[in-house]
């Protein structure tokens, strides 16, 4: 096995850590409007004795559940001013 010097180890490590790393996300608000929307499209299609919720569909209800919660936590809004 060949050795590799200590200062190209570095890089080499960064590199291959940046390789393996999940790709970004979407931006966090995007997500939840994309999430309400999907929901939305979901209430309108479906009749009441649907099937299950797919995969998909639970996620983005769990997003918007957390977001709920967030929401009620927090104190501010996006700009830092006082909600009351």
């Amino acid at each position: 096995m060949m050795m590799v010097p200590p200062r190209r180890a570095v890089p080499i490590a960064i590199a291959l850590l940046a390789a393996t790393a999940p790709p970004a996300r979407a931006d966090e608000r995007a997500q939840l409007n994309a999430c309400k929307a999907l929901v939305d499209r979901a209430a309108l299609s479906q009749p009441a004795n649907a099937k299950p919720d797919d995969a998909e569909l639970q996620r983005c209800r769990q997003i918007i559940r957390e977001w709920t919660l967030r929401d009620a936590r927090v104190s501010v809004d996006e700009n830092g001013r006082p909600l009351r």
